[in-house]
């Protein structure tokens, strides 16, 4: 039995479907030995994986396996949210799996003016996928991350809020978005109210436009959990105005923060046990995490992780040597190396394994689908496996 609780042997093989499997490394296993036993080949399995060096394997890893055509099991949303310097090959290969694509982001300032982005390219090319662009507007200071006051200031101020409206709607017609993405964090726990109605007179102002409107929220797992993080947030209000809502359901493990999974199944599932009960699950966007964090050990307060794609934790993982584990509680892979200098690392991560487990959720709750942060790094086995098991709703 594992140390995290599996017996062993149910950790080598899983179907998904007729569509797509998952089989778990051995000792001894080889690409070439893994592709005969599945009647495939071994750069199709080094393609779908995304291996550098196909001769090179971590014990304990996944690798995604392509199976039938089953057709999928039902269609979803999946909306991705994007900073303007991505790549336009990353974008290209990850639109056909997107809904809404929001590049990150205008920054409202306190008189209601806005920061803009070079995010031309990246409406241009959701477009021709039939993605449907988002304008993200967030209350993000030009210095110092996400700031209260310049959220109490237009939540509050009648001429800025006004101000606001007018340069979001003159953004959305110059640039050709499909509709408004909220993003307002750190909010005083006194202006929840305020944000509250701030969304429904969104909502009010941008569907008489015909625009929809979503907004983000923190990943709360009762009504009453406090902290400047969460308690503006309310989930009724939100579920009742927004027209998507968008849980950030990650960052339990964070830069900062002491090495956990990045977005544990089973904390996730302690957030959308309260959201189902307050909003409308065809409404809810479950937040997905697309990227993984290196920490040093032994972690000390302060200390911050490094941050790297999935596919590159996977090329650690197999250049260091290391045994890639899987913590069958929070449905995610992890695994130690020690670097140059002899020190030992910790790194959590998402492999095709703890993607299925998180897409689970989708049909299991009945949401609307997912949201990604960020697809600036192409996960290729996340994307099969997301293929595999839902068809992806386009809206233009």
């Amino acid at each position: 039995e594992s140390q995290t609780g599996c017996p062993a042997f149910l950790s080598k093989f899983i179907v998904i479907g007729a569509a797509m499997q998952i089989y778990i490394v051995r000792p001894g296993d080889s690409l070439y030995s893994v592709a005969r036993r599945f009647g495939t080949n071994e750069s199709r399995l080094a393609e779908i994986n995304q291996l550098s060096d196909p001769s090179r394997l971590a014990i304990g890893m996944s690798l995604v396996i392509p199976g039938g055509e089953e057709a999928a099991r039902g269609s979803i949303e999946v909306n991705a949210y994007d900073y303007p310097n991505v790549s336009s090959e990353v974008l290209e290969e990850t639109n056909p799996y997107l809904t809404y694509l929001c590049p990150f982001c205008y920054s409202a300032r306190a008189d209601g003016s806005l920061s803009g982005i070079d995010d031309e390219r990246l409406i241009s090319i959701a477009r021709s996928g039939q993605t449907a662009p988002l304008m993200v507007v967030t209350n993000l200071s030009e210095s110092s991350g996400f700031s209260s006051d310049i959220a109490h200031s237009l939540l509050t101020n009648e001429a800025a809020q006004s101000a606001l409206w007018e340069n979001i709607t003159a953004v959305l017609r110059e640039k050709n978005y499909y509709g408004l993405n909220i993003n307002f964090e750190y909010i005083y726990p006194f202006d929840r109210d305020s944000y509250s109605q701030f969304v429904a007179r969104a909502a009010e102002r941008m569907h008489a436009l015909g625009y929809p409107v979503s907004t983000a929220l923190a990943p709360k797992e009762s009504a009453e959990q406090g902290g400047l993080l969460y308690t503006a947030h309310d989930y009724e209000a939100h579920g009742r105005y927004a027209d998507r809502v968008v849980l950030m359901t990650y960052e339990w493990g964070y830069t900062y923060g002491s090495p956990q999974a990045i977005s544990p199944v089973n904390r996730i599932r302690r957030v959308l046990d309260y959201a189902v009960t307050v909003m409308p699950v065809g409404k809810i966007l479950m937040g997905f995490s697309n990227y993984a964090y290196d920490w040093l050990l032994p972690w000390r307060q302060g200390q911050a992780a490094r941050i790297l794609s999935n596919a590159a934790a996977v090329e650690l993982a197999i250049s260091r040597g290391a045994e890639i584990k899987y913590d069958y509680t929070a449905q995610a892979p992890w695994f130690n190396y020690a670097d140059a200098a002899g020190r030992t690392h910790v790194v959590w991560f998402e492999d095709a394994r703890s993607v299925v487990a998180r897409l689970q959720l989708v049909g299991e709750y009945s949401l609307a689908g997912i949201s990604i942060w960020t697809a600036d790094k192409v996960y290729r086995p996340g994307l099969y496996a997301l293929q595999s098991m839902y068809s992806v709703e386009k809206l233009l």
